[in-house]
């Protein structure tokens, strides 16, 4: 299965270019994500058809920031540099913790799971419901990213380090005289 997107490891990458971006610093405080997600999301013109799916992966990106990055510590910060247009969002979060260190192991456990779900075995896709590691909690199960290589569809790169994570969405061009309910 070589067409299952994955996440990408990649410094250089294009996404993470903050030419003509906003920037926000928030603490890492769990509590306040939703806050911090509207600020982020409000930028975003009216004209995106799918504000609601941007708002929810804007909210789990700034989520694993804080609950997995910077381990919900009040004092370390996350940053946040954003753009929209009609056309793309993007974004890039920061923060100070050790990074996402199982980059490789979550694809070849997306593969998998794609895999089981295009084969329609859902007796063995029970094997991959959920990542798991060492350090989930019982809240934990990778679904949101799941979630985020399927939606991002310019890519979910993350910088060496795995402390930066950079996305790109591209929106279909609005044809006119066509009206999309």
């Amino acid at each position: 299965m070589s067409d299952v997107k994955q996440i990408l490891q990649e410094d250089h990458h294009d996404l993470f270019s903050k030419k003509d971006m906003f920037i926000k610093e928030f603490p890492s405080d769990y509590r306040q994500i939703r806050y911090f997600t509207l600020m982020i999301a409000q930028k975003a013109p009216p004209e995106i058809m799918e504000i609601n799916l941007l708002e929810q992966q804007i909210s789990e990106i700034i989520k694993n920031a804080v609950k997995h990055g910077n381990k919900s510590d009040p004092n370390k910060k996350i940053k946040v540099w954003y753009s929209f247009s009609t056309e793309e969002a993007r974004l890039i979060v920061e923060d100070e913790g050790e990074g996402f260190r199982n980059i490789d192991e979550w694809n070849r456990f997306n593969v998998q799971r794609q895999d089981c779900l295009s084969k329609e075995d859902y007796i063995k896709l029970a094997d991959y419901v959920s990542y798991r590691t060492e350090k989930s909690d019982e809240n934990d199960g990778g679904n949101a990213m799941f979630a985020a290589v399927e939606y991002w569809n310019e890519g979910v790169v993350f910088n060496s380090k795995g402390s930066t994570v950079a996305v790109g969405k591209k929106f279909p061009k609005k044809r006119p005289g066509i009206e999309l309910d």
